[in-house]
């Protein structure tokens, strides 16, 4: 059985119901998503084992959020139970017009204040197959950042494959370090990045005018990257987007068709569906062009599903390649 090791925050997410705005809502629905764990909970739910890394409070929420990784299949033997509390973020979900919004309250998070110095990663890596990280976790706090590249040495040293998801986050940059001081060593020690201008901008400190540009710099910088990959998004509506994907390596470029998506139930956790299908096909040998779009569909897939996570089957996912979705199954 192939093993990936993920690694990052696990939030307590609190949402209006029925598409209320925050001033009109008088309760909260509650559940728990991090994009690290909902790129493990897709990939477990198809087979993989994964295993994630990850800090809660010694508390009902704290063990809550551990059940919570469990019953999407995740092995939770490296979770930490530590003081401290656990992140919040509340949605409010979009529709039509009106966009969605998204308040973060995370700071003091046990996860803010684990750095696995304690822990021989060598020895937890020994059995992994790839490792997945995102650039939230070194924006959270100096501690993330140093657990992530510990754990990025680690991998590096047993020669595993590294995707890593620069998902810039302006508003989690807030102890004293900037993006472009932390995240090059990273990517140094990363093979496939999901990543846009803006990313490769925010990240490296640059100011590349197109992409093309930022590509061509990433290639030539970090020599063990073999691939970049990015998504397309144009947004009609909160409730209607259109989504293509394509992945680059030195000599060749993959895309996939564009789909139209409508109307969208749940924005958040499709770029962590993508990344968990992208993924899964490469750690299955599976072509270029089969792995990006594989893909693309569980992001598509994804905009249907309320919540973080991608619960789908792989033959859920090839039927929208297909164009055989949508129909009744009795």
């Amino acid at each position: 059985m192939k093993s990936v090791l993920t690694l990052g925050e696990v939030m307590l997410r609190l949402s209006p119901p029925n598409h209320f705005r925050f001033e009109q809502a008088t309760s909260l629905e509650m559940e728990f998503g991090g994009s690290e764990a909902n790129v493990g909970a897709a990939l477990s739910n198809w087979g993989i084992h994964v295993r994630h890394v990850t800090a809660f409070p010694d508390n009902e929420l704290g063990h809550s959020a551990a059940a919570h990784l469990r019953k999407n299949g995740i092995d939770d033997s490296l979770i930490q139970f530590s003081e401290g509390r656990i992140g919040l973020y509340f949605l409010e979900h979009g529709a039509a017009q009106r966009g969605s919004k998204i308040i973060y309250d995370r700071a003091g998070s046990s996860f803010s204040n684990y750095d696995g110095s304690e822990v021989d990663w060598k020895e937890v890596l020994r059995n992994i197959h790839w490792v997945h990280w995102s650039g939230i976790s070194p924006a959270i706090s100096r501690k993330s950042a140093d657990l992530t590249l510990r754990i990025l040495e680690a991998a590096h040293e047993l020669g595993i494959r590294v995707s890593g998801d620069l998902n810039y986050r302006s508003n989690l940059w807030n102890y004293g370090k900037q993006p472009h001081e932390i995240m090059p060593k990273l990517m140094t020690l990363t093979q496939v990045m999901i990543a846009g201008k803006r990313d490769f901008n925010q990240c490296l400190g640059k100011d590349f005018e197109s992409f093309d540009q930022a590509k061509s710099f990433a290639f030539d910088t970090f020599h063990k990257l073999q691939m970049i990959v990015r998504t397309k998004r144009e947004v009609h509506s909160a409730s209607f987007n259109s989504l293509s994907a394509h992945l680059y390596t030195k000599d060749q470029d993959v895309s996939t068709e564009t789909f139209e998506v409508q109307p969208i139930i749940d924005r958040v956790g499709t770029g962590d569906a993508f990344a968990g299908g992208l993924i899964y096909g490469l750690l299955m040998d599976q072509s270029l062009e089969h792995s990006l779009n594989f893909a693309i569909a569980c992001s598509v897939f994804k905009h249907s599903i309320p919540g973080d996570i991608l619960n789908g089957t792989v033959e859920e996912i090839n039927e929208i390649l297909q164009g055989n979705s949508g129909a009744i199954k009795r």
